[in-house]
């Protein structure tokens, strides 16, 4: 296994990279606390603009950035190593992620910002992260009578879809654009496949450095989507759909490196547990189980979240989300998987997740287990940490972690975005909370 190496640092301007491929607007993008990717369209003429200044947005417009009406401008400075043509969704069109400034520093609320700094921060201490990711959605339609959402392949309807070549078949052209697209990006996407769920599909890239597989997730999904839309369909990466079908994950596969050197396969050194795993690997797969349920805030973020991880069965009769904080060799129930002795699979992520803050806890998380030396004990023990039940409950774990709220706060301590954080997700659990549902209907209306 070799690590694809992370993008050079452009030698050209970013209107001249633009102008070579045809690029004639680019989507300068960053992406809120939430994960949702917001962007200016920007002429190629005002790319030596956007590269010296940035762009200008109104921070408390965007969503969740910490930010009131009266704040001064969130500024987005361009990293040109993101730089991304994207002509073959729309001609001339290209895409460039942004690190968020304020008053002319990096902004502590801005998730890119805040994985880069752990990153710096690790490479200080001689260490890189280097991960690979999983994107699962589901494509659906909304049907013409009652604008219910539906799968978007009539024909899928199998009691166990997952693998099914004729599911594959018949989304042939949407796959085939999603995977034609990574390989002119040079991604080296490797498999397409038909997940458990009727309708649902899931599409891999090769790995690389964690800043690097961060961006290119917000960019797949922005693909995905338009690519469906294109199509007369709807792409979603929502953890949870539907009640009787397998949600969608967002799992990462993560490794250590120093320089060119894997950190994580055994060297000439006793292997406690068998799985060929070095020290530092079994210690970083120790922080991840350590700070699991407060991770859950930040790579299960939503409420619908935990309709995934608290799922107790499927149409498929498995939810593939774990629900204690356990890890084992190559095995799927786990919530930390070892495929083999170069990477660990965290699979308690899901399809709501920030790319970056997702990445973030991770990196924190699992080099907490490494300073510490930390023990995961015998793989396969049941009776690990219980994961939270609810974003409620996620919420206290994050309160209660100093690891955690620290990379959340990692820009800058005094400025408050662990705790802006936790209120945000409290008030959203709150406001799902006040809503009347159909269950409740249903339970209730004439039960006294």
């Amino acid at each position: 296994m070799t690590v694809a190496p992370a993008p050079s640092a452009a030698t050209q301007s970013l209107a001249s990279l633009a102008k070579a491929d045809g690029v004639r607007f680019l989507l300068a993008t960053f992406t809120t606390l939430t994960g949702k990717p917001c962007a200016k369209l920007v002429p190629v003429e005002a790319a030596d603009a956007l590269e010296g200044d940035g762009v200008g947005f109104a921070g408390y417009a965007a969503g969740a950035m910490g930010q009131l009406p009266r704040d001064p401008d969130v500024v987005a400075v361009p990293d040109l190593r993101s730089y991304t043509p994207l002509t073959f969704l729309r001609p001339g069109l290209g895409m460039v992620h942004c690190d968020p400034y304020v008053a002319g520093k990096p902004y502590a609320y801005g998730p890119r910002v805040i994985l880069r700094t752990l990153a710096e921060q690790a490479a200080a201490e001689g260490t890189a992260l280097v991960s690979g990711a999983e994107l699962e959605y589901f494509l659906l339609r909304k049907d013409g009578s009652t604008g219910e959402l539906v799968t978007a392949d009539r024909l899928d309807d199998a009691a166990q879809p997952c693998y099914d070549a004729r599911g594959l078949t018949r989304m042939y052209e949407h796959l085939t654009a999603v995977s034609d697209a990574m390989v002119e990006l040079g991604w080296g996407p490797y498999a397409s496949d038909h997940e458990d769920g009727n309708g649902q599909f899931e599409q891999n890239f090769h790995h690389a450095d964690v800043l690097t597989t961060a961006d290119r997730v917000v960019t797949l999904r922005y693909i995905v989507q338009v690519l469906a839309e294109q199509r007369g369909m709807t792409a979603t990466f929502m953890p949870k759909p539907f009640t009787d079908r397998t949600g969608n994950g967002l799992h990462l596969h993560l490794s250590l490196w120093e320089g060119e050197r894997p950190l994580f396969p055994r060297e000439l050194i006793e292997d406690p547990y068998g799985m060929g795993l070095s020290p530092t690997a079994y210690a970083f797969t120790a922080g991840l189980l350590a700070h699991a349920p407060a991770m859950h805030a930040l790579i299960a973020p939503t409420v619908n979240s935990y309709k995934r991880t608290g799922a107790t069965t499927t149409a498929s009769g498995a939810t593939w989300a774990p629900r204690e904080a356990t890890w084992g060799g190559n095995d799927r129930t786990h919530l930390i998987r070892v495929p083999d002795a170069h990477r660990v699979e965290l699979r308690g992520g899901d399809g709501a997740a920030s790319s970056y803050l997702a990445s973030a806890a991770a990196l924190g998380a699992g080099l907490d287990g490494v300073r510490r030396k930390l023990d995961p004990g015998a793989p396969g023990a049941a009776g690990g940490p219980a994961l939270p039940r609810t974003l409620l409950d996620a919420v206290h774990a994050l309160e209660g972690d100093t690891v955690l709220r620290g990379v959340l706060d990692a820009v800058d301590p005094e400025a408050g975005v662990s705790a802006y954080y936790a209120r945000l997700k409290r008030e959203e659990f709150y406001s799902w909370h006040n809503t009347v549902t159909s269950w409740e209907v249903d339970r209730y209306l004439t039960a006294v």
